[in-house]
């Protein structure tokens, strides 16, 4: 049997999900929770295998309550079951280790599949959220801005100030030569040619 704990606000849904599962002959219902809190205090005296999660609650939502969940107790697993499919919604729940994210709108027989992978130890995920997963994994990775060593970052940073490079040298210690190298070096990384594109780049690119 699968001990489950159900946890939604909405008492309404939070019944007809209590309804659709434990009509299943392999599924016993260990409790029900309406808050994240009162999940967390559940968990920890009803022991069950898997959590039925609802993602946007009062208080402790979700989210925190699956970290939290899982924190305490890394024995149950969580399945995400909600109406929110944002791309921010589903990272959040995978990234605090929920191990399923189905939608409330889910045929019955894919939620029951879900809580039955979900309790064996596999994942479980809506259709939707695995193509929004795939087309993550699959898009190019932003092109990534120069990168300045801590010496010529702090070197731009005095020039922003309007420091020369005698008074720059004067501040960190270094050679007027040498601070004018830095300056060339930063130039180049940045492809700019004078020390006010150079503070301006650096700016745009949120190096400084």
């Amino acid at each position: 049997m699968i001990r489950i704990l159900v946890v939604d606000d909405h008492p309404v849904v939070r019944a007809g999900i209590v309804a659709l599962l434990e009509a299943a002959p392999d599924v016993e219902i260990a409790g029900t929770a309406a808050s994240g809190e009162e999940a967390l205090a559940l968990v920890a005296s009803t022991a069950p295998d898997l959590v039925v999660m609802d993602l946007r609650m009062p208080g402790i939502d979700g989210d925190e309550a699956t970290a939290r969940i899982l924190a305490a107790h890394p024995g149950v697993r969580v399945l995400i079951l909600t109406t929110y499919e944002s791309d921010d919604a589903i990272l959040s729940a995978i990234a605090a280790g929920a191990s399923g994210y189905l939608l409330k709108a889910a045929p019955e027989e894919e939620l029951l599949a879900g809580v039955r992978a979900v309790a064996a130890g596999e994942v479980a995920l809506a259709p939707s959220v695995s193509r929004m997963l795939v087309a993550r994994t699959r898009a190019p990775e932003p092109p990534r801005g120069p990168e300045l060593s801590p010496r010529e970052l702090e070197v731009l940073r005095l020039v922003a100030e309007g420091l020369s490079n005698r008074e720059i040298g004067a501040r960190i210690h270094l050679g007027e030569a040498t601070v004018k190298t830095h300056l060339l070096h930063a130039f180049a990384k940045l492809d700019v040619n004078d020390r006010t594109r150079a503070v301006t780049r650096a700016m745009e690119l949120k190096l400084l």
